[in-house]
């Protein structure tokens, strides 16, 4: 009897265990939203401090500390635009804490020509009380900017101090903080632009993009990007030599690598073009770039006898000066030879703009591809002490129809398509007609899928044309 009752508990038991766990499982837990990424820059720009003696500076992330530590804007301080901080036995410290963090990237070298030396990076989860280091010693005998990167275990608030040992100086730019969720800082300053300076080898301050209401739509009707994204480039880090790029005004896939864009889609009417805005010149480094990337400047170029080539052109965009600006950034150029820039690709710009004006409505990619081309100082496979590749080829595919609305319904297979390819030499011809391809050609040479979000039987009929031009 003792163990009938006894089975008969345990039966009940385990059957009203399973009865609570299904019930359990039948009702859907709500989703947890996934914690925004963030990535913070501190680049010295807009802070004010020439002597070593002890104080603090409001910069763009906050209020630091420096001591026996400036901002320094010599020709001898190794920095990527117009100031980097100079340590000489001291520290710079921040007074501030940040939160959610992950990876910290430090760019930093030697100043001038002053000795090798060490420095530490200290941080603190109590408020700056006190500091255990991370990682190990840094050995500083860089005479370029070289970055680092270190991974933040902390959990919570945490703050840092780059701590300097012996009287040789060091210069530190570019502080990058990358984590998920609120950083729990506000960015109080904006980074303001330096004049341009180029004509004397300076670089001008790194810039991003501010987008007025003329630029294009992000989806949809006349977007840069409706007929596809040729590579499947993310907005993500992980694809460091595919990432996705939306200057507002033109869309990018830039190789981190290369240090151009692969390739870079824009549309085109008589709206972007009629506008009253002269060309600005302004090139600048782009200051969205991840951390840790080599990011190219206004005067990566100098002496390399390759021009700053333009992809989205700056004549395609004058309806304002926002989006001339735009065309000035380094994510929009690759070394290009001056005479393949200057005449023979200029005479193909000018060509699609005359169409555009003539009543016509343009979705454009150019990108480029290979290693090696020859400018005016003769062959090279790459500028700027190899950060810069040079492409072999330069390439440009052009869908023309005439202007309206519902353009992807309006394709069909007499659509004109126009597919070009230059070599990237300056021995090439000014005819820009002598290198018509067709898209199918450049989709071999390159691998991408252009024009991908038409039917694929349209594609199969506009993409092995070859367009005819008198």
């Amino acid at each position: 009897m003792k163990t009938k009752l006894l089975l008969f508990f345990l039966v009940t038991s385990i059957t009203l265990v399973g009865c609570s766990k299904k019930n359990k499982e039948e009702t859907p837990e709500e989703p947890v939203a996934e914690p925004a990424p963030y990535i913070i820059k501190e680049r010295f720009e807009n802070g004010t401090k020439g002597a070593y003696a002890a104080g603090d500076v409001i910069l763009t992330t906050g209020s630091w500390h420096f001591n026996d530590a400036l901002i320094g804007s010599l020709a001898t301080d190794l920095k990527d635009s117009l100031k980097s901080a100079r340590i000489r036995e001291g520290n710079i410290s921040m007074n501030f804490d940040i939160e959610g963090l992950g990876m910290l990237y430090i760019s930093h070298g030697k100043f001038g020509n002053d000795a090798a030396s060490t420095w530490q990076l200290m941080m603190s989860a109590d408020n700056g009380t006190t500091y255990a280091q991370v990682g190990t010693d840094i050995i500083e005998n860089n005479t370029s900017l070289k970055t680092d990167s270190f991974s933040i275990s902390a959990m919570g608030k945490v703050r840092f101090k780059i701590q300097k040992t012996g009287t040789a100086r060091i210069n530190i730019d570019n502080i990058v903080f990358k984590g998920t969720g609120d950083p729990g800082i506000t960015i109080g300053i904006p980074d303001t632009d330096g004049p341009d300076s180029t004509s004397t080898g300076n670089a001008s301050s790194p810039r991003d993009v501010t987008a007025g209401t003329d630029a294009p739509a992000q989806t949809g009707e006349n977007s840069n990007m409706l007929f596809g994204n040729p590579s499947s480039a993310q907005p993500n880090i992980l694809f460091a030599d595919n990432y996705l790029i939306d200057h507002k005004y033109f869309v990018v896939s830039y190789s981190s690598t290369r240090g151009t864009p692969n390739w870079v889609s824009w549309h085109l009417d008589a709206s972007n073009i009629t506008g009253q805005t002269q060309r600005l010149d302004n090139f600048a480094g782009w200051s969205g770039l991840p951390g840790g990337w080599f990011q190219v400047q206004s005067n990566s170029y100098v002496s390399s006898g390759f021009d700053r080539g333009h992809n989205c052109p700056s004549a395609d965009r004058t309806s304002s000066t926002n989006a001339n600006s735009s065309t000035f950034l380094m994510t929009n150029m690759i070394p290009q030879a001056p005479n393949n820039n200057q005449r023979t690709w200029n005479n193909l710009e000018q060509y699609l703009r005359t169409q555009a004006s003539s009543g016509n409505e343009i979705y454009i990619i150019m990108g480029s591809y290979g290693i090696g081309g020859t400018g005016s100082q003769g062959a090279a496979n790459t500028i700027a002490s190899g950060r810069i590749t040079v492409p072999a080829n330069v390439w440009k595919i052009a869908l023309i129809l005439p202007t309206g609305t519902n353009d992807m319904s309006r394709i069909n297979t007499s659509t004109r398509v126009l597919a070009v390819n230059t070599p990237n030499t300056n021995s090439v011809n000014s005819d820009w007609k002598q290198y018509i391809v067709t898209v199918r050609d450049i989709e071999k040479a390159t691998g991408y899928n252009l024009l991908s979000d038409l039917p694929q039987s349209i594609q199969d009929q506009i993409e092995i044309k070859k367009e005819t031009i008198n």
